[in-house]
C-alpha cells in the first residue's frame, strides 16, 4: 500500500509545522503558499512545495487535491480566503478538510462551509495535527529519533483473533511489539500464544519509512 498524501495550504508557523511533521511522519506533502520565499524555505522539508493563490478557482482545480488523503487550511490573517480555500477543497472532491480559525464563531463558519474540523492552534498544536491525520488507526505516536517511532495503535481488524506468534509481525510488518495495554493495564511480558482481541492495543516501535504502511 502506498503512501497518504496531503495537502498544506498555507505555510506560516503552524502550516510549516503541520507539513513538516506529516512528511516526518512518512507522509508525501504538497505544501503551497503565495509567498515565494516561504516556499523555498518549506521546499527541502515536504515533496512538493509551490507558490499559488489558493483563493484562484483555476490554481486550486490544478492541484490535484481529488487524489488526496486530506488538506489542511492554514491561511493566516485572512478569514475570507480560508472559506474560500474551503469551499474550493469541497467542490474538488477532498473529504478531509482540516481549517485553521481564530475563535470559536469562525470554526463553525467553515464547518458549514465544508470543513471537516476548525483548529484553534493555541487549543491544537500543529505537530497532534499532523498525527493525528496521518497516523490512522494509532491512539498515539511520537518521535524515538530521527528514524524510529513508538506508536500506540489498535490491533488491525485481520489481527483479532490471531496470536503473535502466529502473524509474526517483526517480519510482516517491520515492527517490534513493546507491550500489549488492556483495560488501562500495560503488560510488557505478554504471551505470544495468546490471542489479540478488539480491546486491546499495541505499544510498537516502527522505522519511519514503514510507519506510512502501518497506518492503512
Amino acid at each position: 500500500m502506498g503512501k497518504k498524501s496531503f495537502a498544506v495550504l498555507g505555510l506560516g508557523k503552524f502550516g510549516r509545522s503541520v507539513a513538516m511533521e506529516m512528511e516526518r511522519a512518512g507522509a508525501e506533502v504538497l505544501a503551497v503558499d503565495w509567498d515565494e520565499e516561504i516556499v523555498r524555505e518549506v521546499s527541502e522539508y515536504v515533496t512538493v512545495a509551490m507558490k499559488a493563490d489558493v483563493c484562484d478557482v483555476e490554481t486550486m482545480s490544478n492541484l490535484g487535491l481529488r487524489n488526496m488523503d486530506g488538506v489542511v487550511i492554514a491561511i493566516t490573517g485572512n478569514f475570507d480566503a480560508s472559506v474560500m480555500a474551503t469551499l474550493l477543497a469541497k467542490e474538488a472532491g477532498v473529504t478531509n478538510i482540516i481549517v485553521k480559525t481564530q475563535d470559536d464563531l469562525h470554526g463553525k463558519i467553515l464547518e458549514k462551509v465544508g470543513a471537516t474540523k476548525a483548529i484553534i492552534p493555541e487549543r491544537e498544536s500543529g505537530c497532534r495535527v499532523a498525527r493525528s491525520m496521518v497516523s490512522g488507526n494509532f491512539v498515539d505516536f511520537f518521535a524515538l529519533s530521527n528514524h524510529i517511532y513508538m506508536v500506540e495503535m489498535e490491533p488491525k481488524p485481520e489481527w483479532i483473533g490471531k496470536t503473535l506468534a502466529e502473524l509474526n509481525l517483526r517480519t510482516t510488518q517491520k515492527i517490534n511489539i513493546v507491550a500489549i495495554r488492556k483495560n488501562d493495564e500495560i503488560n510488557v511480558v505478554f504471551d505470544p500464544h495468546e490471542c489479540i482481541t478488539e480491546d486491546c492495543t499495541m505499544l510498537v516501535t516502527v522505522d519511519k519509512k514503514d510507519i506510512g504502511k502501518l497506518s492503512n
